[in-house]
């Protein structure tokens, strides 16, 4: 995603905060809603109820007629400050005894005996609540139903009041919420920020700092981002270290080479004849020195592992003892291969393998005296690992300089001994490394073995 549609970070961390928050406030006011309207509509009809109450107690029987004294008290507990209409209804069986005649009336068969019962109707193009009850009353077969109603305008206002209130609160306790939130997430963020400013303190002219990031004591969840940056810089480092040591050993070695082609070539201006050969010799030394630092580099290439495959050892060793064969006949060294008529699979990396084999091959040949024998061998060792080893017939290495022959540029022996960089071995033990083999020097009384286990 470009730059412009990125989203800032505490504008992502308030929405996930307040989106939450202003569900948790919907949620709240719906049920608040239900909760307030339920409690007005109970409010109301306990007052309706004890008003009907009132009424009905006053029906009597007297002399066999149905008699009635509508208390003015009953009435006046519902008087409001929103002037509610009352209608009332007092009916035997069919026959109005008094009241509203046309207030909407109940199936008698549908109430209870002297249980109220409450409902919501339509008269005269108002909403209004009813309350009415059934009574028996002796020597009257017929059933006496006591109607009490009132319009809803005191309940309608009553219930805008509680839910103004009621979002009132709910949008003062999210303003509330965001004027905190904002600095606090500042507050949180703060170790972000730290650690942004040691990242962009590394910044600058001079050569770049890969040593870890220190940016003080970091939460929890910051440590595993710290972490992987300062595993980040690590390899970096190891790469630029690589990069800084090629170049390094690359500008020292050339140097002596670059040389002697300079005075040799001053002097075949001179007329002298022995110096193209001098040249040539020189300009052989350079093309191995760079064969071999290259080999050097890739073989110590940091990042990602090469992919491995299913090798055939034996046709690797094939291709190169064939390569190497000119090489050994001008140096009077005969190379043999001992391994299975059948293909021997490893895994490992084709290219890399000839870059090892081919190595241990040129040292055989390169190092071993008149008339001796180079041989490569493949077998199997002890627990079914897969092992291809290198022997010569020259005069070996003591075990005191074993380890220090796969160190970058170390030669043993005198300056007189055969032209070589130094690198071979130091080439074979990171290529081996790479694909998960090891190296060992054994001594072959005469001559070395050098062992690869698979």
């Amino acid at each position: 995603m470009g730059e412009g549609r990125a989203i800032a970070l505490r504008t992502r961390l308030l929405v996930a905060m307040l989106g939450p928050l202003l569900g948790v406030a919907v949620l709240l006011g719906i049920a608040g809603a239900a909760l307030i309207a339920d409690v007005v509509r109970r409010t109301n009809d306990r007052v309706l109820g004890g008003a009907l109450g009132a009424i009905a107690e006053t029906v009597q029987v007297e002399r066999g007629e149905v008699t009635l004294d509508l208390p003015p008290a009953a009435f006046g507990m519902l008087e409001n400050s929103e002037r509610d209409n009352v209608y009332y209804r007092i009916a035997v069986g069919g026959d109005l005894l008094t009241g509203y005649a046309d207030l909407p009336a109940p199936a008698p068969d549908a109430l209870v005996v002297d249980q109220p019962h409450f409902r919501f109707a339509d008269y005269r193009g108002q909403r209004i609540r009813i309350a009415e009850v059934r009574r028996a009353l002796p020597a009257i077969d017929r059933p006496v139903v006591v109607q009490v109603a009132e319009t809803l305008d005191n309940r309608s206002a009553l219930t805008r009041r509680l839910l103004i209130a009621l979002f009132g609160g709910e949008v003062a306790l999210v303003g509330i919420a965001i004027l905190v939130l904002r600095p606090a997430l500042g507050w949180s963020l703060r170790p972000l920020a730290r650690l942004r400013g040691a990242v962009a303190a590394r910044d600058g002219p001079a050569a770049p700092d890969l040593s870890p990031i220190d940016a003080g004591p970091l939460p929890l969840e910051l440590r595993p981002l710290a972490a992987a940056f300062d595993r980040l810089l690590a390899r970096l480092d190891v790469a630029t270290a690589a990069t800084r040591r090629f170049t390094a050993d690359a500008s020292h070695q050339m140097r002596t080479p670059l040389s002697v082609l300079k005075v040799q070539i001053e002097l075949a201006r001179r007329g002298s004849r022995e110096a193209l050969d001098e040249i040539a010799t020189a300009v052989a030394r350079l093309e191995r020195l760079l064969i071999q630092l290259l080999a050097l580099a890739r073989a110590e290439e940091a990042g990602v592992a090469p992919p491995l495959e299913r090798v055939d050892l034996r046709e690797v060793a094939v291709r190169v003892i064939s390569r190497r064969i000119g090489e050994a006949i001008e140096a009077g060294v005969e190379l043999q291969l001992d391994a299975p008529d059948t293909a021997v699979p490893v895994t490992g990396h084709r290219t890399l393998l000839v870059e090892i084999l081919g190595n241990l091959v040129d040292n055989g040949i390169r190092y071993n005296r008149a008339g001796g024998t180079v041989t490569v061998a493949i077998d199997t060792a002890d627990g079914g690992a897969t092992m291809l080893s290198v022997r010569d017939d020259g005069p070996g290495i003591a075990a005191a300089d074993r380890e220090r022959v796969f160190e970058r540029f170390v030669r043993l022996g005198d300056t007189h001994g055969p032209d070589g960089s130094g690198l071979g071995l130091a080439v074979v033990r990171s290529a081996a490394a790479r694909i998960g083999a090891t190296v060992a020097l054994e001594d072959a009384a005469p001559g070395l073995i050098v062992r690869l286990r698979f």
